[in-house]
Parts: C-alpha cells; structure tokens; sequence
C-alpha cells in the first residue's frame, strides 16, 4: 500500500516522491536492522539495560557498559561485585558494539552501491584475498576485513578473560576448602592431643602417683620473683590478690557454671520425679519444665558471648549450651538415677529379708533353750 501511495505522489508532486522515497529508504534501513536482531542480541541489549525496539549509538552503549562494571566489576570494590556477571556484561556490549559496526558497514556498502560511478570487481576476484571475507570493491573488502579482524581479536579477548575469571573462581574456591580442612583437621588433633593428657592425668590420680609429690600439703610459693615482669606490676597484681580481686572474665565464668549446674538440676529433678513411660500429664508438665528451661539457657547463652569477649586466651572460650543437649543429659541422668534407686531398693529388701531370718533364727534358739529345761524336769 506504500508502494502506491509513492507512486500515486510521484505524478502529482515530484518533489514529495523524492521526499518521500529518501524516508521510506531510511525506514527499510531501520526496519531490515531490526530484523536482524537475533536472540543473542536481544539479551544483550537486556543486559545492558538498553531498549530493544531502536539502534543505540556506540556513545550510549559505552555509557551504560561504564554504569554497568562500576556495580559488578571485581575490583570495584561494590556489594555488587560479580566477576560471572561482569563477564557477561562486558560480552553484551561487544556483541552491541559489534552489531552496530555491521549496520554501519551495510549502510555504507549500500550507499556506494547506490552511487554509479563507483566500480564492481569481477566475480572472479570476490575470493583472492581477504581470507575470503566481505564483498564488493577491494576497498570496501579492507575495510570490512578490518573490522572483521578487530570483532575476532575483541571476542578473542573476551574469551581469555572469561577464561582467567572462572579460573581464578576455582581456584580461591580450592583454596578456602583447602583452609577449611586444615582447620578442622588441627582442631581435631588439639582435642585429641588435649582429651589425651585428661585421661592420663586422671589415670594416674587413681593410681595415686600424685600422692607422694614433694611439698605436698604446703602453701604455694605464689609471689615467686620473676625476673623477666616489671616490678611494679608485679607488686599491683600481689596487692590486688591479696585483697581478693578477681578478674571480670573468672567472674563471668563462675556465673556461667553456676547457672548452667543449676539449670541441670532443675531438668534431672524434674524428669526423675516425672517417672517412665510418660503419660499426658506428666508429659505436659516435662514439655513446661523444658520451655522454662530454654528461657533460662538463652539468658546463659548471652552470658557465654560476653564471656568469650574478654576471656584472655582463646583456649579458654566456651561453646553455647544447646536444649536438646541438656534435655537429652537429663533424660540419661534420670534413667541412670532410677536404676541405681531399683538397685539402692533390692539391697535394702535383701537386707531387710536376712535381718528377719536371723531375728527369727534367734527367737528359735532362744525357744529351744527354754524349752530343754522344762522338758528335763
């Protein structure tokens, strides 16, 4: 229907149809340029947060790329940083950069192909050079092989970074696995190493070889001279000790395992009074005791934090106390307590059962020794 609209002007008002003609050429121009759009390129006009619908200038692209990698560029030092997606920025805008240098290379091949006295090469001299790229004059052939040669170096370039990026990702995520298990496995020989000594320092308490140790039963020397201390805080740290100063964090820490002695009580008493198996009442009165308990566990678990701040030494730190933990301690305890009170209970009847065998064995002989005499009368 434009077509006839053109034509239709072209008899009435020459200078309209040359008007005319030069805008529908412009609007063949944009529109085959749209149509060239593939999925690719829509994606990246998307992540370049540009619109899909018109063809953006080199300027504008290069704005919003800039905009872009000082959010997700790794060394922005951004909370948004991202190597992946800045990779995938950086490949939307040479793919833009790249559709937008075509367009212009297609535009400029139609305007000279419009102009007459430009020449055609021989069908025959299309593929001589050039590593058989573009078409048309050798000149318009440079030049696209130029632009065909820097689109290859930059998508090249493109790729190697790509690369170096992921492989960086790898290895800083060997590396931090790597920390992880050199942690866990040290952790895990110093409490080996330390649950060790523990147990053959209490073995040889049983032993007693602790018994016949020299000084034993005389005061600790505990002002010993140290050469290597300034004499004034030495003699600061004395008078404070003798005027029973304690630091915060011994303090705190005595609190804690006051408290934490004193929760656990309350849940052993309460569950070895609760009796076995549970029934709806006395299960509704554990489940209580239980919230109590929690309540009281989360008000040690703060004092736990505040302690761990000040302690001195990091191997003196302590872990929070779980409920699930104690409960479970509890519910152990509370067995434990009832089979040695069966145990406590069988010993006594035994008791009880030989004292009246011999009670009654006694009244027997004493019977039959009364009874011989009279018998003898």
């Amino acid at each position: 229907m434009n077509s006839l609209l053109l034509v239709s002007c072209n008899f009435s008002h020459h200078g309209s149809f040359l008007l005319l003609r030069s805008g529908r050429s412009c609007w063949l121009r944009t529109l085959s340029a749209r149509l060239q759009i593939s999925n690719n390129l829509r994606e990246s006009y998307r992540l370049l947060q540009l619109p899909e619908g018109e063809i953006v200038s080199p300027e504008r692209a290069k704005e919003s790329f800039l905009r872009l990698a000082k959010l997700y560029h790794p060394d922005s030092g951004a909370p948004t940083a991202d190597a992946a997606l800045f990779a995938r920025v950086e490949e939307a805008y040479r793919s833009v950069l790249a559709h937008h240098s075509a367009a212009r290379r297609q535009d400029a091949a139609q305007d000279e192909d419009k102009d007459p006295s430009s020449g055609v090469a021989p069908q025959h001299r299309h593929y001589l050079s050039y590593e058989g790229v573009g078409s048309g004059t050798p000149s318009q052939r440079e030049r696209q092989y130029r632009h065909f040669r820097a689109d290859k170096a930059a998508e090249q370039v493109l790729h190697y970074r790509q690369r170096e990026h992921e492989r960086a990702a790898a290895a800083e995520g060997a590396l931090v696995e790597r920390d992880v298990r050199q942690r866990s496995r040290s952790i895990k020989l110093t409490q080996a190493v330390e649950r060790l000594v523990e147990d053959l320092i209490q073995e040889s308490m049983a032993r007693g070889d602790f018994r016949n140790l020299s000084g034993t039963g005389k005061p600790l020397n505990k002002f010993q001279h140290n050469p290597y201390a300034d004499p004034m805080t030495h003699n600061l740290n004395r008078i404070l000790m003798d005027n029973g100063y304690q630091p915060p964090w011994v303090l705190r820490q005595r609190d804690i395992r006051e408290a934490a002695a004193r929760i656990r009580g309350e849940l052993l008493d309460g569950r070895a009074g609760l009796g076995e198996p549970l029934g709806p009442t006395e299960r509704l009165r554990w489940v209580e005791l239980c919230a109590r308990a929690e309540e009281a566990l989360a008000k040690l678990n703060k004092m736990v934090d505040s302690y761990n701040l000040i302690v001195p030494m990091l191997q003196m730190q302590m872990v929070q106390f779980s409920l699930t933990r104690e409960v479970r301690r509890a519910e152990e305890a509370a067995g434990q307590c009832r089979l040695e009170q069966r145990q406590r209970r069988k010993e006594e009847r035994k008791r009880v059962n030989a004292a009246n065998v011999a009670a009654n064995s006694a009244g027997a002989r004493r019977s039959l020794v009364s009874w011989i005499p009279s018998w003898l009368k």
